[in-house]
Protein backbone atom coordinates (compact mmCIF):
# COMPACT_ATOMS: atom_id res chain seq x y z
CA UNK A 1 0.00 0.00 0.00
CA UNK A 2 1.29 3.54 -0.82
CA UNK A 3 2.11 5.94 2.24
CA UNK A 4 -0.84 8.30 1.13
CA UNK A 5 -4.27 8.17 -0.02
CA UNK A 6 -6.96 10.77 -0.69
CA UNK A 7 -10.86 9.58 -1.01
CA UNK A 8 -13.60 11.72 -1.69
CA UNK A 9 -17.32 11.66 -1.53
CA UNK A 10 -19.99 14.33 -2.64
CA UNK A 11 -23.88 14.90 -2.42
CA UNK A 12 -25.51 17.93 -3.20
CA UNK A 13 -22.69 20.00 -2.54
CA UNK A 14 -20.89 18.81 0.36
CA UNK A 15 -18.15 16.80 0.03
CA UNK A 16 -15.73 14.58 2.51
CA UNK A 17 -12.16 14.34 2.02
CA UNK A 18 -10.62 11.99 3.74
CA UNK A 19 -6.69 11.89 3.89
CA UNK A 20 -4.72 8.72 5.03
CA UNK A 21 -0.70 8.56 5.53
CA UNK A 22 1.63 11.05 4.85
CA UNK A 23 0.30 13.73 2.90
CA UNK A 24 2.74 16.08 1.58
CA UNK A 25 3.87 18.29 -0.93
CA UNK A 26 4.47 15.54 -3.29
CA UNK A 27 0.42 15.93 -3.52
CA UNK A 28 -0.16 19.65 -4.16
CA UNK A 29 -1.13 19.43 -7.81
CA UNK A 30 -3.55 16.51 -7.36
CA UNK A 31 -4.97 18.83 -4.26
CA UNK A 32 -5.30 22.27 -6.08
CA UNK A 33 -6.79 20.19 -9.10
CA UNK A 34 -9.49 18.99 -6.26
CA UNK A 35 -9.85 21.96 -4.81
CA UNK A 36 -10.48 24.03 -7.90
CA UNK A 37 -13.35 21.84 -9.02
CA UNK A 38 -14.68 21.71 -5.15
CA UNK A 39 -14.64 25.37 -5.15
CA UNK A 40 -16.21 25.97 -9.01
CA UNK A 41 -19.29 23.01 -8.44
CA UNK A 42 -21.89 25.15 -8.72
CA UNK A 43 -23.72 23.27 -5.81
CA UNK A 44 -20.67 23.22 -3.76
CA UNK A 45 -22.35 24.25 0.00
CA UNK A 46 -19.20 23.69 2.80
CA UNK A 47 -16.55 20.16 3.22
CA UNK A 48 -16.02 18.19 5.83
CA UNK A 49 -12.00 16.87 6.18
CA UNK A 50 -11.11 13.78 7.68
CA UNK A 51 -7.96 13.54 9.16
CA UNK A 52 -8.05 10.86 11.15
CA UNK A 53 -6.27 8.48 9.54
CA UNK A 54 -3.48 11.12 8.66
CA UNK A 55 -0.12 10.85 10.01
CA UNK A 56 1.94 13.90 8.61
CA UNK A 57 0.70 17.30 6.79
CA UNK A 58 2.33 19.98 5.41
CA UNK A 59 1.94 23.40 5.35
CA UNK A 60 1.10 23.34 1.69
CA UNK A 61 -1.52 20.82 2.00
CA UNK A 62 -2.49 23.53 4.77
CA UNK A 63 -2.88 26.24 2.44
CA UNK A 64 -4.85 23.78 -0.37
CA UNK A 65 -7.18 23.29 2.68
CA UNK A 66 -7.55 26.90 3.43
CA UNK A 67 -8.57 28.08 -0.27
CA UNK A 68 -11.22 24.89 -0.05
CA UNK A 69 -12.52 26.29 3.49
CA UNK A 70 -12.24 30.35 2.31
CA UNK A 71 -14.20 29.30 -0.73
CA UNK A 72 -16.71 27.51 1.22
CA UNK A 73 -17.54 30.53 3.46
CA UNK A 74 -17.58 33.17 0.70
CA UNK A 75 -20.28 30.91 -1.44
CA UNK A 76 -22.54 29.59 1.16
CA UNK A 77 -21.83 31.15 4.30
CA UNK A 78 -21.06 27.55 6.03
CA UNK A 79 -17.98 26.75 8.13
CA UNK A 80 -16.72 23.76 7.26
CA UNK A 81 -15.97 20.88 9.47
CA UNK A 82 -12.41 19.27 10.15
CA UNK A 83 -12.19 16.31 11.94
CA UNK A 84 -8.66 15.22 13.72
CA UNK A 85 -8.32 12.86 16.28
CA UNK A 86 -4.68 12.60 16.25
CA UNK A 87 -3.02 15.48 19.28
CA UNK A 88 -0.22 16.11 16.74
CA UNK A 89 -2.38 17.18 13.89
CA UNK A 90 -4.87 18.90 15.46
CA UNK A 91 -2.40 21.20 17.50
CA UNK A 92 -0.52 21.99 14.30
CA UNK A 93 -4.13 23.15 12.53
CA UNK A 94 -5.14 24.91 15.41
CA UNK A 95 -1.65 26.83 15.21
CA UNK A 96 -2.27 27.63 12.03
CA UNK A 97 -5.42 29.05 12.76
CA UNK A 98 -7.86 26.70 11.12
CA UNK A 99 -10.47 27.11 14.33
CA UNK A 100 -11.40 30.67 12.94
CA UNK A 101 -12.17 28.76 9.04
CA UNK A 102 -13.13 25.67 10.22
CA UNK A 103 -15.64 23.38 13.00
CA UNK A 104 -12.56 21.13 14.47
CA UNK A 105 -13.98 18.05 16.00
CA UNK A 106 -11.87 16.05 18.11
CA UNK A 107 -13.96 13.04 17.51
CA UNK A 108 -14.03 10.11 14.64
CA UNK A 109 -16.59 10.22 12.10
CA UNK A 110 -18.81 7.32 12.50
CA UNK A 111 -18.95 5.98 9.30
CA UNK A 112 -18.08 7.67 5.85
CA UNK A 113 -19.42 5.43 2.74
CA UNK A 114 -18.83 5.97 -0.98
CA UNK A 115 -15.87 7.38 -0.50
CA UNK A 116 -13.64 7.40 -3.75
CA UNK A 117 -9.91 7.18 -4.21
CA UNK A 118 -8.63 10.52 -5.88
CA UNK A 119 -5.44 9.74 -8.34
CA UNK A 120 -2.52 11.67 -8.08
CA UNK A 121 -1.70 14.02 -10.47
CA UNK A 122 1.83 14.62 -12.11
CA UNK A 123 3.53 18.04 -12.23
CA UNK A 124 6.50 19.90 -13.28
CA UNK A 125 8.70 21.56 -10.85
CA UNK A 126 7.84 24.99 -11.68
CA UNK A 127 3.78 23.72 -11.61
CA UNK A 128 4.61 22.50 -7.97
CA UNK A 129 6.67 25.81 -6.79
CA UNK A 130 3.59 28.02 -8.17
CA UNK A 131 1.25 25.76 -6.04
CA UNK A 132 3.60 26.31 -3.06
CA UNK A 133 3.97 29.61 -3.10
CA UNK A 134 -0.14 30.34 -3.54
CA UNK A 135 -0.97 28.14 -1.03
CA UNK A 136 1.44 29.44 1.64
CA UNK A 137 0.48 33.33 0.85
CA UNK A 138 -3.25 32.05 1.90
CA UNK A 139 -1.77 30.77 4.91
CA UNK A 140 -0.04 34.12 5.59
CA UNK A 141 -3.47 35.82 4.78
CA UNK A 142 -5.06 34.29 7.90
CA UNK A 143 -2.88 35.26 10.72
CA UNK A 144 -0.21 37.62 11.59
CA UNK A 145 1.44 34.43 12.98
CA UNK A 146 1.62 33.00 9.53
CA UNK A 147 2.60 35.68 8.01
CA UNK A 148 6.16 35.88 10.06
CA UNK A 149 6.42 32.11 9.90
CA UNK A 150 5.85 31.97 6.26
CA UNK A 151 7.33 34.65 4.76
CA UNK A 152 10.56 33.87 3.97
CA UNK A 153 9.40 30.83 2.39
CA UNK A 154 7.08 33.13 0.17
CA UNK A 155 10.00 35.76 -0.42
CA UNK A 156 12.93 32.87 -1.89
CA UNK A 157 9.85 31.24 -3.87
CA UNK A 158 9.06 34.50 -5.08
CA UNK A 159 12.82 35.14 -6.19
CA UNK A 160 13.02 32.16 -8.05
CA UNK A 161 9.93 32.53 -10.06
CA UNK A 162 11.14 36.24 -10.87
CA UNK A 163 14.79 35.31 -11.35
Amino acid sequence: MAGYKILQADKQGIYVLKFIGEIRLNLCSTLDNLAESITHDPEFKTVVVDLTETEIIDSTTLGLLAKIALAAQKQSNFLPTLISTNPDITRIVTSMGFDKIFIIVREPASRIEELEEIPVLKASEQQVRDKVLDAHRILMGMNSKNREEFKNLVRALECEEAG
